[in-house]
């Protein structure tokens, strides 16, 4: 049996998306549950998935709804999320599409505040060594709000109250919604461009969390560093906190304190001008009289009363001190002279033409010595030579055979006959006399006994 119709899966998961987006209910609906597997792709989209103790469901937020999230999402956390259930056709698996996300149980605003400030904090940028001081008598000062609000009014009465010669460079910001972040950083860069302030004064009245939003703004932070201009920062009540006090060199309660932390007082500097006066008036009283008094001690002393005389006595005093000095002067050049003239006898002692004049004595000393020696030596080895030659003469063979003795050798004369024993009859031996040689050879052998009786 052939179908009437067949369906593609796409077709189907098509239809289902469709039945699911059309339901109105399931288009507008809010979820409580905690984030898991939570992951952030390249493209800025979010993917995680909702879970609760009862079942789970695949999320997703788009980019372009999860760049106004005031908060980070991460794994754990719990939130309310809105949005609608459809399908991804590709895969058939039909997930819940987040268009808005809040914290459950805490507001996003205040999570948003809480994250911000821990990140800034690690990064540095609330570090006191990084705060400037505030100018203690500035020339102008720079106020950046909103120009409708209680702020203004009670900033500029208060320094026109304080400090009414100080001039003030006021730059209308919007301190509430979408645009105000940006409007209060560029105001603060005009300021800065402008350079015709010393201090800066950035804030707005009270209000709610949403209200003051503006002012826990990263780039508003970030501004408020970068200004080369030192910021007071005067946002809402005493008990009101934002990012940007942190980030502010000097953060006052209210605007009204920020007025009266920018300026001094005039009447307090009057009054204080006044007390300074009054000091160096009395100083100077004293230091007056302190003056006349050593004038009429001087008038009275007697090197006044007398001139003369006391120039004289330093006159006399000058002639003793002239007179030490000559003498000390003196003896001075004895000392010098005396050591010039043993540092002359040492220096002629190491004289080059000293020392070669002794070189040359002692060489002619040496020459004399060594002749001396050489002659006597020579006498002693002349004596030895004498006494040798004769004691050589002596033993000589040659004396021997004039006495009528004569050597006899083997044939070939390289050995003497010493024994009857080393020849035979018929050997022929050759004698050697004082006056030649002869050859002759044995006839016969005759052994004779030796002094001792051997044979």
């Amino acid at each position: 049996m052939e179908p009437s119709r067949v369906l593609s899966i796409r077709d189907v998961n098509r239809y289902i998306k469709m039945k699911l987006e059309g339901d109105r209910q399931l288009q507008d609906v809010w979820l409580r549950g905690e984030i898991s597997n939570f992951t952030r792709h390249s493209s800025g989209h979010m993917y995680f998935t909702l879970k609760d103790e009862s079942g789970r469901l695949k999320s997703i937020m788009f980019a372009s709804h999860n760049q106004r999230l005031p908060f980070a999402p991460k794994d754990g956390m719990k939130v309310l999320a809105r949005g609608g259930v459809s399908v991804y056709e590709r895969d058939g698996q039909y997930q819940f599409y987040v268009t808005a996300m809040q914290p459950d149980g805490i507001g996003s605003l205040y999570l948003a505040f809480e994250q911000l400030k821990r990140k800034l904090e690690e990064e540095g940028l609330f570090s006191e060594r990084l705060k400037r001081p505030i100018p203690r008598y500035p020339k102008a000062i720079g106020v950046i709000t909103s120009p409708t609000g209680a702020a203004v009014r009670d900033i500029l009465i208060t320094l026109q109250r304080r400090h009414p010669s100080v001039p003030v460079l006021f730059y209308p910001v919007s301190v509430q919604g979408t645009t105000a972040a940006p409007s209060i950083v560029r105001a603060i860069a005009a300021m800065n461009k402008l350079g015709e302030t010393d201090v800066l004064i950035v804030g707005r009245g009270g209000g709610s969390l949403e209200e003051l939003w503006a002012f826990n703004e990263e780039i508003v932070a970030r501004a408020i560093r970068k200004s080369a201009i030192p910021v007071i920062s005067a946002v809402g009540h005493e008990t009101d906190f934002t990012i940007a006090d942190f980030a502010a060199d000097l953060r006052a309660a209210t605007p009204t304190a920020a007025a009266e932390l920018a300026v001094p007082h005039a009447a307090e500097l009057k009054q204080r001008l006044a007390t300074l006066e009054l000091r160096m008036a009395k100083s100077l009283k004293l230091t007056v009289a302190s003056s006349r008094e050593r004038w009429q001690r001087a008038a009275r002393s007697p090197f006044f009363a007398q001139p003369r005389r006391a120039l004289l006595a330093r006159a006399e005093q000058l002639d003793r001190l002239r007179e030490r000095l000559r003498h000390r002067a003196e003896a001075h050049a004895a000392r010098a002279k005396q050591r010039l003239s043993r540092l002359d006898g040492r220096l002629a002692a190491v004289s080059p033409a000293e020392q070669a004049a002794f070189a040359r004595k002692r060489a002619d000393q040496l020459g004399r010595s060594l002749e001396l020696a050489m002659k006597n030596a020579l006498r002693g080895k002349q004596g030895q030579f004498g006494l040798a030659v004769r004691q050589l003469d002596a033993l000589s063979p040659l004396k021997i055979m004039s006495r009528g003795y004569s050597l006899v050798y083997e044939e070939e004369e390289k050995s003497l006959i010493r024994s009857i024993k080393e020849v035979q009859p018929g050997d022929i031996v050759k004698i050697r006399l004082t006056d030649g040689r002869m050859d002759c050879q044995v006839w016969a052998l005759q052994e004779e006994e030796i002094a001792n009786g051997h044979t």
